[in-house]
């Protein structure tokens, strides 16, 4: 238990250290080139550096700012997601900040199109990166993730909308055309995050099976979730049989196929995407 506890923190600070220096690298060769504003704090954090600069002709490190933004966000992860999750992520908060303000700028382009589609899935990997080490990038991250416990949905289609407010006020401020880019930059991003980020997708599984207590142990043990079981008639051997009907999430789907075929060899499975279910479901957490 205890060196499967250190791997696990070893995955989740070296995921958040990759993640900063990722983070950083992505602001200084696309996001400062293409003069972008990339959803979240840090996004943020690059508005207040632009209206410093260009407003009050005055020069402020990403740091401070950064740091300063994410102090109520930090308190939410600390109040109601867990120490060592909140821990990590204050690493890649720390981290990615001060590394944007040492790491020279070294754009590769200056197509904004190519640095709003190339930089958002950038910035999407960094942040799935983050969040497959059972850690995040900060800022919103925590209320997203906050939110998607309580309620077990993907919200990160409604950060995208939070971060909308942001684009207006660059747009009103520094001109639309910045801030347009900076929209296909962010949806890239979240869908990006999406794709990778599997947490809270869910699969329905059918098992048609004759060893339905060993399949059932099987889902029990690796999900802890309960599953049903109806009784029928095979139509084509005229035998009797099981199905077994159970909703696990979709990473717990393609190890459970394993365990069920070595359990039972002969079993038939069905897996289906399941976008809505309502009532108790059990959603295991590292935090």
């Amino acid at each position: 238990m205890k060196d499967t506890n250190v791997k696990l923190e070893a995955k989740r600070y070296g995921c958040a250290v990759l993640a900063a220096v990722i983070f950083a690298l992505n602001i200084k060769t696309f996001v400062r080139a293409g003069g972008l504003f990339p959803g979240g704090f840090s996004g943020l954090t690059l508005l207040i550096q632009n209206i410093f600069r260009v407003y009050l002709r005055m020069e402020v490190p990403y740091t401070p700012i950064n740091i300063l933004l994410n102090l109520f966000p930090v308190y939410i992860g600390l109040r109601f997601i867990g120490k060592k999750f909140t821990i990590s992520s204050c690493c890649v908060i720390f981290l990615s900040s001060i590394l944007t303000d040492i790491i020279p700028a070294q754009p590769i382009t200056y197509d904004t199109l190519l640095i709003s589609i190339f930089g958002g899935l950038i910035n999407g990997l960094a942040v799935s990166l983050c969040l497959i080490g059972n850690t995040s990038s900060g800022g919103t991250d925590f209320i997203a993730i906050y939110f998607s416990e309580k309620s077990g949905r993907d919200i990160w289609n409604y950060i995208l909308g939070v971060n909308a407010c942001i684009l207006i006020v660059a747009g009103l401020l520094f001109g639309w055309e910045r801030a347009l880019y900076s929209i296909i930059f962010q949806f890239t991003s979240t869908q990006a995050v999406q794709i990778l980020h599997q947490r809270y997708k869910k699969h329905t599984l059918f098992i048609v099976t004759q060893n339905p207590d060993i399949v059932y142990k099987e889902i029990s043990q690796l999900t802890h979730h309960s599953a049903t079981q109806f009784e029928g008639t095979g139509c084509y051997t005229d035998e009797k049989t099981s199905l077994i009907y159970s909703v696990v999430s979709r990473e717990e789907a393609k190890i459970l196929v394993k365990k069920v075929k070595e359990a039972d060899p002969m079993a038939f499975v069905n897996i289906i995407k399941t976008d809505y279910i309502n009532g108790r479901f059990y959603h295991k957490t590292d935090y």
